[in-house]
């Protein structure tokens, strides 16, 4: 046994590095991962991944349900900096299968998905993608759940992303999810 525990953001970036060799999204930095490859180490290690940690005043279960509820996340579209900039006409309505392999769209079919692993009230990991993606792209979202005090705790990891979107992807799910989030949560 290691004497050094692996911490979340060494979980996202050992997952962000297997996700481009699963024919995910790229990496960040092509010609450092052809060196990385010449090594011979077959590793890549040069993928960026977000980690999030944000707290609401709301319950996990409530938490849950905005995350796997069609009309419950609207409340956050409605809410985001996304609405705001104004949904093309005739955008899809947000739509959420709440079971594994079910399909997601949201922010009018910006963003798209399936569900990978959905357990109640303490995890939801997706696959996710944005429509300006290069077709088959698609990158690795969880958002786990814990009790932090009367509320909850959100840790987020995202990896798997394409090349130059880091700080977009970050600074996005700020605007278009917690803050939102927090309001609709109260």
């Amino acid at each position: 046994m290691s004497s050094n525990p692996i911490t979340r953001r060494d979980f996202s970036a050992g997952l962000a590095a297997l996700v481009p060799g699963l024919g995910l999204a790229g990496t960040r930095r092509p010609a450092a991962r052809a060196d990385a490859m010449r090594q011979g180490d077959g590793i890549t290690h040069t993928s960026d991944a977000i980690h999030q940690e944000v707290t609401f005043k709301a319950s996990k279960a409530r938490v849950y349900a905005v995350l796997t509820d069609a009309v419950l996340f609207d409340k956050v579209v409605h809410q985001s900096d996304a609405m705001k900039n104004g949904m093309p006409p005739g955008a899809p309505a947000t739509s959420i299968v709440r079971t594994p392999g079910g399909a997601f769209t949201l922010f009018g079919g910006f963003i798209t998905g399936r569900q990978l692993e959905l357990i109640p009230d303490q995890r939801v990991v997706q696959a996710w993608r944005s429509s300006g993606w290069k077709p088959g792209a698609y990158s690795i979202v969880r958002f786990e759940l814990t009790d932090q005090g009367t509320g909850c705790k959100l840790v987020f990891d995202h990896a798997g992303f394409p090349a130059g979107e880091a700080q977009h992807l970050a600074d996005g799910w700020k605007v278009n999810y917690w803050q939102p989030m927090a309001k609709v949560l109260g």
